[in-house]
């Protein structure tokens, strides 16, 4: 992940942070919060005045393009070619003009670290995320928290609930910001954190639980003192249930595992 500070070069004030996550090639932005609509970038007034400082990616990305050459430019090859680009890049192409833009007077630099707000957000951003069944969702938090979200009851998932293939289709977005759905409808992290309820368990409870009590085959069948054939025959018989499978071997849940010794 790369870190660019948002300045205005006329007060030289810090308007946010520019997050690039290289591999996935997506762009977010953290803005400050002491600033209004009146004073936010153009393309963000309609969120500061709603509170939300936490930029979607998708118009994270349409501030970026408006300052960067469109791909579609018909002289496009050699622009790239002067700059010594292969192939069209936009966060090359910003950090050539150094986010510079005619319509503002705003412009990026790169830093190391993340400053203190930023962190502290991301506190609240998602580590992990399930769909339990057809009316239930689960996210682990960056702060260790552990809530269950609703599908049927709340309006967080109104545009996925009804079709159970794009529901099982979320996943973790980059930097755990957002849950993706088809990498098309994003739900904030901050929007699944005030809409869960919390479980009176924390990641790390999860963490040993797993630690503790699920058993690859080898382990199981050491306690068990049995052969993988016979490990095999009990799965077969439908007297162990494997957890997970895959053609590596099988994860079992140790209480499992141990009513088999009784």
């Amino acid at each position: 992940m790369k870190i660019y500070e948002i300045k205005d070069y006329e007060d030289g004030t810090g308007k946010g942070i520019l997050l690039y996550f290289e591999k996935a090639k997506e762009f977010l932005i953290e803005l400050v919060e002491d600033m209004d609509e009146w004073t936010a970038p153009l393309l963000f007034s309609g969120l500061v005045k709603k509170g939300i400082f936490t930029v979607p990616r998708d118009l994270s990305r349409a501030w970026i393009e408006e300052r960067v050459i469109p791909s579609g430019r018909q002289n496009i090859n050699d622009i790239l070619t002067h700059h010594h680009l292969k192939e069209y890049d936009e966060m090359k192409l910003l950090e050539l003009s150094e986010g510079r833009c005619s319509q503002d007077t705003l412009y990026i630099r790169k830093i190391e670290e993340l400053p203190d707000f930023v962190l502290n957000r991301m506190r609240t951003n998602i580590s992990e995320f399930v769909i339990l069944n057809e009316a239930l969702a689960l996210c682990i938090f960056a702060d260790g928290t552990i809530r269950k979200i609703p599908i049927d009851k709340s309006e967080v998932f109104i545009e996925v609930r009804n079709n159970p293939k794009l529901l099982e289709s979320g996943k973790v977005g980059c930097g755990g910001y957002y849950v993706t759905f088809n990498d098309s409808i994003d739900i904030p992290a901050s929007v699944l954190y005030n809409a869960g309820v919390p479980v009176p368990l924390t990641r790390s409870d999860v963490i040993t639980f797993i630690q503790k009590n699920v058993l690859d085959t080898t382990q199981s069948c050491k306690l068990l003192n049995c052969s993988r054939q016979n490990l095999s025959y009990l799965v077969k018989q439908e007297s162990l249930l494997a957890a997970k499978s895959d053609v590596n071997g099988s994860l079992f849940m140790k209480g499992d595992v141990l009513r088999n010794m009784w």
